[in-house]
């Protein structure tokens, strides 16, 4: 809609809109204190993808520990250390993972939360264990992460034999199964644990009648 005016009088220019005035910027992040001992830790989990709901909830969970370390003032021998976090997606990707794998190695990082993935975790194990950098797993089950040899890897969850193993007996003793089939998606965590699944069930007396595969990526099931 419009809105016009109309007065006798002498005609007046209308006065200029003011300037806004000048956006104060952002304070630049406090620099660290020239004596402290700076401690990269690079995260690394599926921030893209289907499953990125996972990876960033890992992501956000590392940055709210170094928050809070920082906020501590936390001490490395009489220095205070300002831990730094520096976030890599692998997009629950072998490939993708070995690359940030080599970006952060190269970054000199001190250490590695991540990955999310076993598939994506065991090939990066290689390149960080060469490096000399801790990695701690949050969720990477397959046992073979940690059979290595490598002294630089970490988990802090059970590994499929554990998982799959009491799945199994959980299975057969309790839901008091006898035939059972076994799909997996072939995935290094969805075989692990269907693998350790099939040899408690076997164990506890059940009949596996059949182990079947699909992928990760699957949505129709009809074929199996």
């Amino acid at each position: 809609a419009a809105l016009t005016l109309v007065a006798c009088g002498k005609k007046e220019e209308a006065a200029a809109p003011a300037a806004p005035a000048p956006t104060a910027a952002a304070p630049a992040p406090a620099a660290p204190p020239a004596d402290a001992l700076v401690v990269k830790i690079g995260h690394v989990g599926p921030t893209s993808g289907p499953i990125a709901h996972l990876g960033k909830d890992n992501e956000l969970g590392a940055k709210m520990a170094i928050e809070d370390l920082n906020a501590k003032g936390f001490k490395i021998g009489d220095k205070v250390a300002k831990f730094v976090l520096v976030p890599e997606d692998d997009a629950g990707d072998p490939k993708q993972g070995t690359a940030v794998a080599q970006k952060l190695v190269d970054e000199k990082v001190n250490g590695i939360v991540g990955h999310l993935n076993s598939g994506t975790t065991i090939p990066a194990s290689k390149l960080y264990s060469d490096a000399g950098i801790p990695q701690v797993s949050p969720s990477a089950t397959n046992p073979k992460y940690t059979r290595q040899g490598f002294k630089t890897t970490f988990r802090v969850v059970a590994d499929d034999t554990q998982l799959g193993g009491t799945l199994g007996k959980y299975a057969v003793e309790t839901l008091k199964g006898k035939n059972i089939a076994v799909i997996d998606d072939r995935t290094a965590y969805g075989q692990g644990v269907a693998e350790e699944f099939e040899k408690a069930a076997k164990a506890a007396g059940a009949t596996i009648v059949g182990h079947e595969f699909t992928t990760d990526k699957s949505t129709d099931f009809n074929a199996i």
